[in-house]
């Protein structure tokens, strides 16, 4: 029972690391990589469908991308919907192929980019606090039901507090990374 707390909690708070780390790689850097499209959406036939699913999505250099459509008429609902995006790029079609330029960031844009990874950080360190607190709280109520002893209920907080740690201590080095990234000129 306890280790089924531990482990819901242990696996609750790997997937707040893992959301951090998506939603950093959304956070761009002055450089083209093809995870800053992840998000874009395409209409195609009906649907709204990720980018990748409808086009070929390459690096030409280090400040463009390339994307090509798998059919023709879908070249301009591409370049459309990569206009609309929040990414804040010009896409350029030259026949079948559709470049991005990455302009290089500002100095205050840069850090208007530190100061969002910080608050998608904070986001996550509070959701890994949540995350104990319901875990706690779970145990006393097993202590209330004399389902386990005070000493079993006092391990198992320090265990859930240890993964605690661990948790907050994946989100630093994430947002650590994410920082010296996006200051690298």
């Amino acid at each position: 029972m306890i280790e089924d707390i531990k482990k819901d909690a242990a696996d609750r708070m790997q997937k707040s690391v893992v959301a951090l780390t998506n939603s950093m790689a959304k956070i761009r850097a002055g450089r083209a990589h093809t995870s800053l499209l992840d998000h874009v959406v395409v209409p195609y036939y009906g649907a709204d469908v990720p980018l990748s699913q409808v086009a070929n999505v390459g690096i030409e250099d280090s400040r463009t991308l390339t994307v090509t459509p798998w059919e023709k008429p879908m070249l301009s609902v591409v370049e459309k919907a990569i206009m609309t995006s929040d990414l804040g790029v010009n896409p350029n079609s030259a026949g079948m192929t559709i470049r991005i330029p990455i302009p290089p960031l500002t100095e205050e844009r840069r850090r208007d980019l530190v100061k969002i990874a910080r608050s998608e950080a904070e986001g996550a360190r509070v959701a890994i606090r949540n995350i104990r607190r319901d875990a706690n709280s779970t145990l006393k109520e097993l202590l209330k039901e004399k389902e386990i002893s005070e000493d079993e209920e006092r391990g198992a907080e320090e265990a859930v507090q240890k993964l605690t740690d661990a948790g907050i201590k994946q989100v630093e080095q994430v947002l650590s990374e994410k920082e010296a990234d996006l200051m690298e000129v």
